[in-house]
């Protein structure tokens, strides 16, 4: 049977990435100078402004320049052209940041468990489920077409920031196609791409030199043929980009940074949230199990739901969906996973050493599947202890 399953990435200067990654290093600031802060951080960017919001633990900001952060994040980004319209040195910048809800803060600090007088003392910062995944059909264990997408968003900004395609501006995307024949990717049937660009150039030079200097650089020969089809700026024209052409706002590409919709999604964005929120500290630690059951050969597929209780440290599901793929029951591997994952939010804040400024790199190109980044939750470190307790189920 052949089928088509299509993802999208979008580049660091896509203006819902903007805000993340303004999110994620108002966080690392933080965190940097309290490892334990919470922090929900928001942030909405519009032509000539970038809004800052949200909630931070009491004293947590003293000393930080959250300005000067904005406008350094913006400027790595490469709004530093008048061109682009966009500046990092002219946008205005908004802050409204007040002390995290007591309410919320005393089931965080004291979970239902101390209260009851057991032993886990940090409970879920919110109710509600996250979702992991694993696939074999990539060395990163991750759905062919959102790693391809990925690939190809960050190649257009090195391509820009190297000088190779210097018209370039920073807001782009990429959505790939690939077609798969019995769950198995064989070839890509179509690549789309929107790249900003300076308004003298023409469309055919741009086309020319997408397909030479990114697709070619970066789509593996064997998975192109004649009939892949490609799709370059297809209005024709794409010079307003960036704030300036659409408004930015965290946590609206949660698709993007998670699988590309070849898994499910528990709803709730990642950046801009210190890991007590287990919208994304268990979003990592289910990613984690999955990836370590597959690398371990349990299944060539696993999708993982765990679900929690605000103020509850232990979850109040979890489940597994191996679409098929396991070498033993799914009851089995929900054993596994009981035995060798402890899923209690400080369990996995510690055991993925989540108190760290580790954040900003990740709100662009993907939370999963990133060779380029040290993440501990892509570690398969467990893959050698799940191989021998699969060996003795077996």
């Amino acid at each position: 049977m052949r089928k088509l399953f299509t993802s999208e990435s979008v580049t660091e200067g896509h203006p819902d990435k903007l805000c993340d990654q303004i999110a994620d290093a108002v966080l690392d600031a933080v965190i940097r100078k309290k490892p334990d802060a919470r922090v929900a951080c928001e942030v909405f960017a519009t032509t000539g402004v970038v809004f800052v919001m949200g909630e931070v633990s009491d004293g947590a900001l003293d000393g930080i320049d959250i300005e000067q952060i904005v406008r350094e994040t913006i400027r790595q980004i490469g709004y530093s052209d008048y061109r682009f319209g966009f500046h990092a040195d002219t946008v205005a910048v908004i802050t409204s940041i007040h002390a995290q809800s007591p309410d919320i803060a005393q089931g965080v600090t004291k979970a239902l468990e101390v209260r009851e007088s057991k032993i886990q003392e940090l409970g879920a910062g919110d109710q509600g489920m996250v979702f992991g995944y694993a696939s074999d059909e990539t060395d990163e264990l991750m759905p062919m077409p959102i790693y391809l997408a990925h690939a190809l968003t960050r190649k257009l900004a090195m391509v820009r920031k190297q000088g190779v395609v210097s018209y370039l501006g920073p807001d782009g995307k990429a959505q790939v196609s690939v077609e798969y024949e019995d769950d198995k990717p064989v070839r890509v049937d179509n690549i789309v791409i929107s790249a900003q660009h300076l308004p003298e150039i023409e469309h055919d030079t741009i086309e020319k030199d997408i397909i030479e200097q990114v697709i070619r650089k970066v789509i593996p020969e064997q998975l192109i043929d004649t009939d892949t089809k490609f799709f370059i700026n297809p209005t024709g024209r794409f010079v307003i980009g960036g704030p300036q052409g659409d408004t930015g706002l965290t946590g609206r590409k949660i698709v993007v940074d998670t699988y590309g919709g070849f898994a499910r999604h528990g709803g709730g964005a990642f950046s801009g949230k210190d890991p007590t929120k287990v919208d994304r500290s268990a979003a990592y630690a289910a990613r984690y199990v999955a990836k370590n059951l597959v690398a371990a050969g349990v299944a060539h597929r696993c999708e993982i739901q765990i679900a929690y209780a605000i103020g509850v440290a232990n979850p109040v599901s979890v489940s597994v969906n191996t679409f098929g793929t396991g070498v033993i029951q799914e009851e089995q591997i929900l054993e596994l996973i009981d035995e060798f994952f402890d899923l209690r939010p400080l369990s996995i804040i510690n055991g993925l050493g989540l108190r760290k400024p580790i954040y900003k790199p990740t709100a662009s190109y993907g939370h999963f599947g990133r060779k380029d980044l040290q993440l501990p939750w892509e570690w398969t470190d467990k893959a050698t202890v799940l191989q021998g307790a699969l060996a003795k189920m077996n």
